[in-house]
């Protein structure tokens, strides 16, 4: 089960994208520029450049899913929060 932060989370989405057969495909266009800053990229990271888009892209969405949410209220909508979170279970 995952933990409250998503480390329990990542690590199951590491592992898994590690261990699977590779049976999917993802096609991208992009322009010259971009696929050279990310060939340059790879290149310094001493990897693929297909490699180096999965492991980046999965970071990415990992920490998209983990990270802590924010909202904003306005001062009525803080109070009624506030509120709520007061209240006695047992009404």
């Amino acid at each position: 089960m995952p933990s409250a932060d998503g480390h329990q989370l990542g690590k199951l989405m590491s592992y898994s994208v590690n261990r699977e057969p590779k049976a999917e495909r993802l096609e991208v266009r992009l322009t010259p520029a971009t696929k050279a800053l990310l060939t340059q990229a790879a290149q310094t990271k001493h990897t693929t450049v297909t490699e180096f888009l999965i492991s980046s892209a999965v970071k990415a969405a990992e920490e998209t899913i983990t990270s802590p949410k924010v909202f904003y209220a306005n001062e009525d909508g803080w109070n009624e929060l506030m509120e709520f979170l007061n209240e006695d279970d047992g009404q």
